[in-house]
């Protein structure tokens, strides 16, 4: 694909027969837990997660991929769950040794996480594509499901502010997320192209299904990569949604704000509007069933869940409950 090597955990490659192949959007934090979720209900092999790439940055002169990193250490066994992100377990020895010398310490990067970022960086530049290191570090750490980036050119998500922009780093965790916003771009994403085996994993997905990541920063960069919104026009498959939008506000992050500044209703509708025409199903909390006859008039099922993920077992429950619905929709 485009004269470059689709990675070796190239999507459902050993899918049985009478496995559902599960493939999902991604972003970081709500991402991880429900993909935790589902590993627990099906092998991971038959798990393909496409995600975000837009808040990658540069820390110290390394490649970092949040989310990529995120769900790779979250199927690992390996994430702190407490913080929702990086290792558990972890020091920070050397951040503390780079602020003596200096250096900027507002993105923090624990001991052991610095080799995840080390293997990245020299892999890159060494020519290897960001798909193929991201399939070599989640082998590495044991990880049977195949974790793509959404393409292998560098997309960007930036934040405009009044009078200048921001990377999504120092938006979200330099000024913790308390500017201003008056838009948001995907820097790259008009001439980048979807990673090795993005489309062909869409295009035989049994089951695709939306995390309840942040509509505009986590799956918008991802919609936003040409041909991945045209290939989940066409599939076949039935295309679930979790809101993360309950009750009016964010389950966590500034979703809220950042649909507001796009025009979205703060609500599953807005949820359903971002991802319009091709979602065909969205579970939403118990407490926004009001919104439910609007989505119908939308095209879009939807279906009143236990959506917040607290504990291990909500996760479990909210992906067997996913994997439930998609099997009865498949059997119409």
């Amino acid at each position: 694909m485009h004269g470059v090597a689709a990675p070796r955990c190239g999507p459902f490659a050993s899918t049985s027969a009478t496995d559902m192949r599960v493939l999902t959007l991604a972003g970081g934090t709500g991402a991880a837990k429900l993909i935790r979720g589902l590993a627990t209900c099906m092998p991971q092999r038959d798990l393909t997660v496409i995600g975000n790439t837009g808040d990658d940055t540069e820390v110290w002169g390394l490649r970092v991929s949040p989310d990529l990193d995120t769900v790779m250490y979250a199927l690992a066994g390996m994430l702190d769950v407490e913080r929702g992100w990086g290792l558990a377990g972890e020091t920070f020895n050397c951040l503390a040794a780079m602020a003596t010398h200096g250096a900027d310490t507002w993105f923090n990067l624990g001991d052991r996480d610095l080799a995840t970022h080390l293997t990245r960086t020299r892999a890159l530049d060494d020519g290897q594509s960001l798909a193929t290191v991201t399939a070599r570090l989640a082998g590495n750490l044991g990880v049977a499901a195949c974790i793509l980036p959404m393409s292998d050119e560098p997309v960007r998500t930036m934040i405009r502010i009044p009078g200048g922009r921001l990377t999504f780093q120092e938006y979200f965790v330099r000024e913790k997320a308390l500017v201003e916003v008056v838009g948001v771009d995907y820097e790259g994403a008009a001439t980048a192209r979807p990673a090795p085996g993005v489309i062909e994993a869409i295009r035989t997905a049994d089951v695709i299904v939306v995390c309840p990541s942040n509509p505009v920063t986590s799956v918008g960069p991802i919609l936003a990569v040409p041909g991945i919104v045209e290939a989940l026009r066409s599939t076949a498959a039935p295309v679930v949604g979790v809101s993360p939008i309950v009750g009016g506000a964010a389950v966590s992050g500034p979703a809220a704000a950042l649909m507001r500044v796009r025009g979205l209703a703060v609500s599953p509708l807005g949820v359903a509007a971002a991802y319009a025409p091709w979602l065909r199903r969205l579970l939403i909390d118990e407490r926004d069933q009001a919104c439910a006859p609007e989505l119908a008039r939308a095209g879009v099922e939807a279906d009143p869940a236990d959506i917040i993920m607290t504990t291990r077992a909500h996760e479990t429950a909210l992906a067997r409950r996913i994997l439930e619905l998609s099997a009865e929709r498949r059997a119409r």
